[in-house]
């Protein structure tokens, strides 16, 4: 069964949640803790759990290392899947820093820019490419996933490039909206519009107005 595109980024939160749980030497947790943690509802979480097939909950809740290994087999591929990030200015250094070595299933192999300052060197621990190159490097990598970092005007460009490559997901973090083969999933991430989104609330939080 597919599940729902919400179901799954809840799924990413919980299990680090749950990691995070585990850390801290919780074993066990219930639904309302989970729900607690997340601002949603415990009927939110049992729900989500459902969909999953997970309902084991015991008097002392749910076995957080037995939740963290039944998400980790809907969440992760069987093998790992390599990733590429595209444009490492300032956003996509931070990217790639900060998301290698944190999912074994996950992988940055390569990184592409246009910059001679920056091809053909290692940028976060990870060799940076000519995006001429890409197609060559994500066949030799066996990449299947992009991480749009680059200056917003180049987004429609690279669209095509990766398309063309055979990338299966991509990861849009420009300002510009792209369109890509229906083939492709599409995930788009504004910060501006998520910041925006927030001074919004903020500001009707305070009758509409900013001053205290």
């Amino acid at each position: 069964m597919k599940l729902p595109e919400r179901t799954i980024e809840r799924l990413s939160t919980y299990r680090r949640t749950l990691l995070n749980c585990l850390d801290a030497g919780k074993n066990y947790i219930y639904s309302h803790e989970l729900a607690n943690l997340h601002s949603i509802t415990a009927v939110q979480v049992r729900r989500d759990l459902m969909l999953i097939g997970f309902s084991s909950q015991t008097k002392k809740g749910y076995d957080v290392k037995e939740l963290i290994d039944v998400i980790g087999k809907i969440l992760d591929s069987s093998s790992a899947l390599n990733v590429a990030v595209l444009g490492m200015g300032n956003l996509g250094r931070a990217v790639t820093t900060y998301f290698n070595g944190k999912r074994s299933k996950l992988k940055i192999a390569a990184t592409f820019d246009v910059d001679s300052n920056k091809v053909d060197r290692v940028i976060s621990g990870v060799n940076c490419y000519h995006i001429r190159d890409f197609k060559t490097i994500v066949q030799r990598e066996n990449i299947t996933i992009a991480i749009i970092t680059s200056p917003p005007d180049t987004a429609k460009q690279l669209a095509e490039i990766l398309e063309g490559a055979g990338i299966r997901g991509v990861l849009n973090f420009t300002t510009i909206p792209i369109n890509i083969s229906s083939n492709v999933y599409l995930e788009e991430f504004d910060m501006i519009t998520s910041i925006e989104k927030v001074a919004y609330f903020v500001k009707e939080m305070n009758g509409g107005s900013l001053e205290k």
